[in-house]
């Protein structure tokens, strides 16, 4: 089991967001860093390309999980930064016309409401080409200290809510969740038509990747959690990981990219690995066969 996931070269790098562009592989992280590998192999060596962020005005700190998506001939990064006027974090929408940047803010500070806050926004286009955010409810800033995952209509241009947030589910509906955060969500749909969401709480070995579902396979549908992990500390025995999301490799082969461990130890520090996944019945599962 252990041998079919491939642990990144990239020393250290947190909610890892990994981009295949014309056979170049780019990781973008925790930290606004953009990296780029040209080898060809996952686990061939990443330039630090720097920061790739125009950094706004307003932007204090919590510059985390930047997500960059192409949409309409360019590349939009979702991105999360602490507002010195609200005080609280919030998720933004950069562009830039290659993955390399540098981005900048589109949004004129926050998308998502500026009393909450709102972290990790992921990006999803549904099947009549409407674009939506999916984002954190951050536990810190909801009455009863639960986090939620919330999600809203964007403008076509990407600058805007144009419809308000709805709540999806709350950080303690799965059975398995040990904790009221909600984290790193990343939407997949299946062949069957199931929305699938990869989200991350902890269990209890530690933090974890859980998989959440759409009745109606839509976004605004009702959700439900699978019992079933996609990625716990149990499955290897050796470190707890998440903040997942999936990408194809140059041979065709899916992977879910996470970081583990979720803290820095004296052996090891966050790095990213790769883990080979494959959609069956509805539902995604570790590849141990490679295809």
């Amino acid at each position: 089991m252990k041998d079919a996931i491939i642990t990144s070269t990239i020393p250290q790098l947190r909610d890892p967001f990994i981009v295949l562009e014309n056979g170049v592989y780019y990781a973008y992280g925790t930290g606004w860093h953009c990296l780029k590998n040209t080898s060809g192999s996952l686990g061939g060596a990443f330039e630090d390309l720097g920061m790739c962020v125009e950094v706004p005005e307003d932007a204090e700190t919590n510059f985390w999980a930047p997500e960059v998506h192409r949409y309409r001939g360019k590349y939009y990064m979702l991105t999360t930064y602490k507002s010195k006027k609200t005080g609280h974090r919030g998720t933004s929408i950069f562009v830039s016309d290659t993955p390399e940047g540098p981005f900048r803010e589109i949004t004129g500070g926050h998308a998502t409401p500026s009393d909450w806050d709102s972290i990790d926004g992921t990006f999803y286009v549904d099947e009549d080409g409407q674009p939506w955010m999916i984002f954190v409810h951050e536990w810190t800033s909801t009455e009863d200290g639960c986090g939620r995952m919330a999600a809203a209509k964007l403008s076509d241009d990407l600058t805007r809510f144009i419809s308000e947030p709805v709540e999806l589910f709350r950080a303690d509906d799965p059975s398995w969740a040990a904790n009221k955060v909600t984290d790193g969500c990343f939407m997949y749909r299946c062949s069957t038509g199931e929305l699938l969401m990869l989200w991350s709480n902890w269990d209890s070995a530690g933090y974890c990747v859980g998989i959440a579902r759409s009745d109606n396979g839509r976004v605004d549908g009702k959700w439900s959690q699978d019992k079933e992990l996609l990625y716990s500390k149990t499955m290897t025995g050796e470190y707890d990981g998440g903040h997942g999301m999936l990408f194809t490799d140059t041979d065709g082969q899916m992977y879910l990219s996470i970081h583990s461990p979720n803290g820095a130890s004296k052996t090891r520090k966050e790095v990213p690995i790769f883990i080979p996944v494959k959609e069956r019945a509805g539902t995604l599962v570790w590849d141990l066969c490679g295809k």
